[in-house]
């Protein structure tokens, strides 16, 4: 009796090899099987084109939010002057509301004064009737005076003044040498202002042919009336 060895192929001949497993010889000089930390370890390093993109694009980012942060104090800004201008312009409106009213009692100012210059005090001596008129127009006269000065309203004093454009209205040049040139020798028409801002300017008569005006010193306070006075309502 021969003795076979177990998984021996009976008709392989004595002391050959048994046969091997094809599914070993298969993996026979294959190569072992990927494992994840082979991969971290062949991973390329990162690029540094990549770092210096996002670095220009957090500097991009920043001088953005600096734009938009410049772009809202402006409009804050815009916002506040807008508020500060309406403001002014509700005040404005509130204190030069009565301009146009006051602007047409000057007109019977002008009328009351009139009606005192056709009555003179030699006049009146030798009429009591005439002398009582008067009396009540120039009561009416100094009573709206009052009513137009609680508004705001005075009287600009231009005789022997300096002529000011934006104060008189000249209609006439007079020659007279004994004042300084482009003095007010004549008053036609008063003018008046209303708070800071002119209401009327004063028809006047100026000189001409006079010695030079002098100059006012240096830091001594103007003597024109229209110093200050806001001429363009």
């Amino acid at each position: 009796m021969t003795n076979q060895n177990p998984g021996q192929n009976p008709n392989q001949p004595q002391g050959a090899k048994p046969d091997q497993d094809p599914a070993v010889s298969s993996n026979q000089g294959a190569e072992p099987p990927f494992a994840p930390e082979d991969a971290d370890a062949s991973a390329p390093p990162q690029d540094a084109a990549g770092d210096e993109d996002l670095g220009a694009r957090i500097q991009e980012l920043t001088a953005l939010v600096d734009i938009l942060k410049n772009e809202r104090l402006m409009a804050l800004a815009e916002a506040e002057n807008a508020g500060k201008r309406a403001d002014k312009r509700i005040a404005d409106n509130a204190k030069y509301a009565v301009s146009n009213v006051c602007k047409s009692l000057l007109q019977v100012a002008d009328n009351l004064g009139r009606a005192l210059m056709a009555a003179p005090p030699e006049a009146r001596e030798q009429n009591e009737m005439l002398k009582n008129l008067a009396m009540g127009v120039d009561l009416t006269a100094k009573e709206l005076t009052t009513v137009l000065e609680s508004q705001g309203v005075r009287r600009i004093e231009s005789l022997n003044q300096a002529f000011d454009a934006n104060l008189h209205n000249a209609v006439q040049e007079v020659e007279d040498t004994t004042v300084p040139a482009s003095t007010v020798i004549q008053v036609l028409q008063d003018g008046y202002v209303i708070h800071d801002r002119l209401l009327r300017p004063a028809m006047v008569v100026v000189s001409r042919g006079g010695p030079k005006r002098a100059a006012a010193p240096a830091g001594s306070a103007p003597a024109a009336d229209g110093e200050g006075v806001d001429t363009t309502a």
